[in-house]
């Protein structure tokens, strides 16, 4: 338990290096607002698709799709489990407040700090199965938290599903992993060059975002407390041990609780201000959640490489 304790927090502290780098950045006027959407555009259109198709771009494996299917499995469950425990727990007489920490429950930062741990602790499988994860939460993100955080069913686009990065780069790594298609080295390197930022550009934009925190208020706030715990602690506890309980395999457990214990997605502020729900409490509950998951994530995934 302490050795693997140890080793996530090691691969988490090199992760929060790059963030105090961004935090830098911010406090020194490096990156404005509007730099750090178009760097975070980059990632969520480019980089992010690649590092998911060079995860996928390998000869087929049985063993390796038998897994990548538990882990979509999984991955609806507990995105079921957290929107079942966030309509039933949270509540608040402020609706613009309810749903932002609604929607911060429901959804994690499976990509950007998931995806580099994953890659540090379990190699390229872990990517792989951590794929399945953000396939998942793709889709639930553009039909499930759009209706909620608009609050009109009309608001749905099934061009936006099909056609958003996280499902097109899984759809495209599929192809890559079932077929014998592979792409040419003139392809291949490039999205390799790509997929190799992902782990310092998310890491800087986080600490941009964490260089706006002036107070801890929010400490003051149970609702907001509540809503951190449920997402750093409370779901992704359940579900790592009803997985454990089914005895899934070890890779398949790690990579899911990495993916279910990260922070409050980024997507939770930009659809809040869209929507015109609380931003303020958005914006708190993501970068305030990424702080303390520097003590939580090694936690829980020290737990689940039991």
């Amino acid at each position: 338990m302490i050795e693997n304790l140890l080793s996530v927090s090691t691969q988490v502290l090199i992760l929060f290096i790059l963030i105090g780098l961004g935090f830098l950045c911010a406090k020194k006027a490096i990156f404005t607002e509007a730099s750090i959407k178009n760097l975070t555009n980059f990632v969520l259109y480019f980089v992010t698709p690649c590092v998911v198709i060079a995860s996928f771009h390998r000869d087929f494996d049985s063993a390796l799709a038998k897994k990548l299917i538990i882990c979509a499995v999984v991955a609806v469950f507990q995105h079921g489990l957290n929107i079942l425990l966030a309509h039933t727990l949270i509540r608040d007489k402020n609706d613009g407040k309810r749903i932002a920490m609604q929607y911060a429950v429901v959804f994690s930062n499976c990509g950007y700090m998931a995806l580099p741990l994953q890659s540090a602790i379990l190699g390229s499988e872990g990517v792989f199965l951590g794929a399945a994860y953000i396939c998942v939460f793709n889709l639930l993100c553009w039909t499930y938290g759009l209706v909620v955080m608009s609050g009109d069913i009309h608001a749905f686009s099934g061009k936006k599903l099909i056609l958003n990065p996280g499902v097109i780069g899984v759809a495209v790594g599929l192809v890559l992993f079932l077929t014998p298609l592979k792409l040419p080295a003139i392809l291949l390197e490039p999205v390799n060059h790509l997929s190799a930022l992902n782990t310092p550009l998310p890491m800087v934009i986080i600490g941009f975002y964490l260089a706006q925190i002036t107070s801890f208020k929010f400490l003051k706030d149970p609702q907001i407390v509540f809503t951190m715990l449920l997402r750093l602690v409370i779901t992704p506890a359940i579900g790592f041990v009803i997985m454990k309980l089914c005895h899934l395999d070890s890779a398949v457990i790690t990579a899911m609780v990495i993916a279910s214990c990260a922070p409050c997605a980024a997507n939770t502020t930009m659809f809040s201000a869209k929507y015109n729900r609380d931003t303020q409490t958005a914006v708190t509950l993501v970068t305030m959640s990424t702080l303390f998951s520097i003590i939580t994530m090694p936690l829980l995934v020290s737990f689940a490489m039991q």
